[in-house]
Formats: C-alpha cells, structure tokens, sequence
C-alpha cells in the first residue's frame, strides 16, 4: 500500500483484515471484514421480501453487493432472516474489482493527503481475533437498520475494527464516504463567499480543497469526541435493536438509544 493506494494482493491481506472494492467505475466502495478461508463478512440493506421487483432491470444481489449463487462455496450468501450482515466468499465480494486493504491508525497528514475518503482512519484497530469476533457476532445477530448515511457497510467494518460506537446517531456516521459526500458540497459552500474577495480561481480551489479536507479530518472517529467503546455483545442494548438487529422505536418515531459501556 502507498500514499496514493491501498490496492493490495491476495496474498497479502490477513483474516481480520478490513477490505474494500470499488463499484460502479469507482463511484462508491464496499467494505468487508476479511475473516480467513477466503471469506468476508460484509454489511448490506436487508431485503424486502414485499419490495416491488418490476421497477427494476437488476437484481437484489446486483443492487446491494449479495453474491450470486457460488458453485465453490455452499455457506456464500449465508445471513439471517432480516438481517443484512452476509457472509461472502472473497471472489463474490470483489465481483471481478480489485482488492484493497483500509488502513488505521495512520497520521493527521496521511489521513488529509488521502483525498478521497473511506480509505484510512487515524482510529487504532484492534487485535485480528477481536475483530473476526464482531464481524461473527454480528453475522449471527445483525447491525441495525443500513443507512447510507449513518450505518452502511463501512460503518460496519470500522466498528469491527475498532469497538467504536458514536453516541450522537442525529449526525454523520462513521464512514469516511459518508463525510466526503457531505463535506464536498459544504466546503463548497462556504468557500463560495471567497471568490469575491480572492480573483484567482486557483486560490478559492485550494481553500476549497482545504475546507473539505479538514471537514473529513473532524469527523474522522479516530479524533472525534462523541465515541465511545462498546462490547458487540452490547451493541443490541445501546442501540435499541430487536431480533436480527432490528432498530425498536419509540413513541416519537426515534430510535431507543442507550449508553452501556
């Protein structure tokens, strides 16, 4: 891996490991846990067996990252009813993309030179045996509702990185791809005062650039201050889910959040 990419080999990547490919010619990526045996345990919307299937040319599986039928391994595809924590193999997860490995615990500046985010965190991870415990944990028991924005697939991967929960569920979740989507257009609207003070076109690109970079830098869960460590074991109760990871709302239609540390 280097400062421009995270692409790496086969051989290299080790189970605990947190993977990701890019979809769509390189318009969002997927993330995964790499669990040994040429398996990956991923995050995906749950399906809907009510949804109307007509309005699309795709497939479910096409849509949200599922493998297909796999001739080589039985168990690929495996999750349980609801949920949409799958167990991949690693050919169904790239689906013929290339392979590359997220990188934690990396500095303030390689973190702000990496532009595009969902690449790096300055966030630690911890041990590959607790992490292959979360992703199967979870596996068995569900993540929650998927949300784009505050709980998607690399969400998932990040908490199974690091045991790290953000307590404020109202704002941006932990995905580096969630704050680059939000961060761009911010940047560019508060930059956009600028160009009547600065004439060079140049110079509101940099400030520009600079505002977006650091708006990633602070929601970044390696330097936030909302986040706490939580036990997966505990996930269920501080976030109010019910069986399979299911999100159980309150009266007032928001989630049933509690703190367990």
């Amino acid at each position: 891996m280097g400062l421009l990419s995270n692409k790496v080999e086969r051989s290299e990547i080790k189970p605990g490991d947190h993977i990701y490919t890019y979809r769509a010619v390189f318009a969002y990526s997927h993330h995964g846990i790499f669990v040994g045996g040429s398996k990956v345990v991923h995050f995906t919307p749950e399906r809907n067996e009510n949804s109307a299937t007509e309005t699309s040319a795709k497939s479910y599986e096409e849509i949200y990252n599922l493998p297909p039928s796999c001739p080589t391994f039985p168990d690929c595809g495996f999750r349980q009813p609801t949920s949409g924590v799958v167990l991949s193999c690693l050919d169904c997860f790239l689906r013929n993309g290339s392979l590359y490995c997220f990188e934690y615990g990396v500095t303030p500046s390689v973190f702000l030179a990496k532009v595009r985010g969902g690449t790096c965190t300055t966030a630690m991870a911890d041990p590959p045996d607790a992490v292959i415990h979360r992703a199967m944990y979870l596996l068995q028991n569900g993540f929650g509702n998927y949300d784009v924005f505050q709980n998607n697939c690399e969400d998932f991967a990040l908490y199974c990185k690091t045991g790290l929960l953000i307590v404020d569920r109202l704002g941006v979740g932990r995905s580096g791809q969630a704050s680059s989507v939000i961060g761009a257009p911010l940047a560019a609207l508060l930059s956009s005062p600028l160009k009547l003070l600065m004439p060079s076109p140049v110079g509101v690109a940099t400030v520009t650039a600079g505002m977006y970079c650091m708006s990633r830098y602070a929601t970044d869960i390696g330097v936030r201050s909302d986040v706490i460590k939580v036990a997966v074991e505990d996930l269920a109760v501080n976030l109010g889910w019910g069986p399979n990871g299911q999100v159980q709302e309150e009266e007032d239609g928001r989630p049933d959040l509690q703190i367990v540390k």
